[in-house]
């Protein structure tokens, strides 16, 4: 069932290595829009590589302007890598984008959000820099408040795979804490879906990225039964205005419970243990405690193994008279 979403045509081992030779490229070792050392994402149809800050901007500028996925996280097609290829990387890309952009306008690779947000958008939606004769109208109306979008392919979590992400700082008037919710179902088949935020309540300059936090269900135990010759349960979570769950088109869903995951120590112990090696073994950096105020059934432990950032944990499903689900959280830095 994880991978039912992905598409069947999966880039070949040749695509793959072209891909990763065009990437080796020196003017591909730097971001296309702040010049930031050593990209680890790409948007497809502008064909350029690009790092997680840009990448958080591009996304926001709708999939209509730019499809942006992971180089390490997601799965590429052979015609994704046909299209960077045929753009031939960041500097070509450059000499039609920035074609006419004043000297020294390009933002640092430290920039701020806004600074980044407004480059960009000059650059690839109100398309500013380019000769005339190549600008193309955007359906986006520009030099108005925009939508920030979720890409499907690379910012959302697939609750059932740790092959997927999600970008974990929303805007400072959503709740910090993702919420897993498990529901009941009478499904054909399993999908993904995510909200978006209205205009009122979001706007690009409020987003900063600061890395992926990928998420996958374990187990179930103890589950309220709902029904019984059908039962299908699944898992919803949520992170703001992002929520990423399968979902039934032809019946109504039954909630299974409901539990707040505090992501914050996984996050605080990562950025304090960024850049450590453990040579041998694992070691502990962490722990959420169990307390009467939240939903775990024990501590919950952080560990820093081979680089990665790691934490289980057993929570005790709210609003419902019985069920525990176990989950695996994996924290991803913006350096990687």
């Amino acid at each position: 069932m994880a991978d039912d979403w992905q598409s069947e045509d999966k880039a070949s081992p040749e695509s793959m290595r072209k891909l990763k030779e065009l990437l080796s490229h020196p003017d591909n070792q730097l971001c296309a829009d702040c010049r930031a050392p050593h990209p680890k994402w790409a948007s497809t149809n502008i064909g350029v590589f690009i790092c997680i800050k840009c990448s958080g901007v591009h996304r926001s500028l709708g999939v209509d302007i730019s499809r942006v996925i992971s180089l390490t996280l997601d799965t590429w097609t052979d015609d994704q890598v046909e299209l960077m290829l045929a753009v031939g990387g960041n500097d070509a890309a450059n000499a039609t984008y920035e074609a006419y952009a004043p000297h020294n306008s390009r933002p640092p690779s430290n920039a701020s959000v806004q600074q980044r947000s407004d480059w960009i958008r000059r650059k690839y939606e109100d398309q500013e820099f380019l000769t005339p004769s190549l600008r193309i109208g955007s359906s986006v109306t520009m030099k108005h408040s925009r939508l920030s979008s979720i890409d499907s392919n690379s910012s959302e979590t697939n609750t059932h795979s740790d092959d997927s992400s999600l970008n974990p700082k929303p805007p400072t008037s959503h709740s910090g804490k993702p919420k897993l919710t498990e529901s009941n179902s009478n499904r054909q088949r399993p999908s993904r879906s995510s909200t978006m935020p209205p205009l009122d309540r979001i706007n690009s300059g409020m987003v900063e990225f600061i890395g992926l936090l990928k998420i996958m269900v374990l187990k179930g135990r103890d589950l309220a039964v709902r029904d019984v010759l059908t039962s299908d349960p699944y898992v919803k979570a949520i992170l703001g205005w992002q929520q990423v769950f399968d979902y039934d088109t032809f019946s109504a869903d039954d909630i299974m419970g409901e539990a707040e995951v505090d992501v914050n120590p996984m996050v605080e112990a990562a950025r304090m243990y960024e850049g450590v090696e453990i040579e041998v073994g694992r070691r502990q950096i962490g722990k959420w405690l169990a307390t009467s105020d939240n939903a775990l059934v024990r501590d919950s432990e952080i560990w820093l193994s081979n680089g990665r950032v790691t934490q289980e944990m057993s929570l005790k499903l709210q609003h419902v008279e019985s069920g525990e689900l176990d989950i695996a959280l994996e924290w991803v830095p913006l350096t990687q």
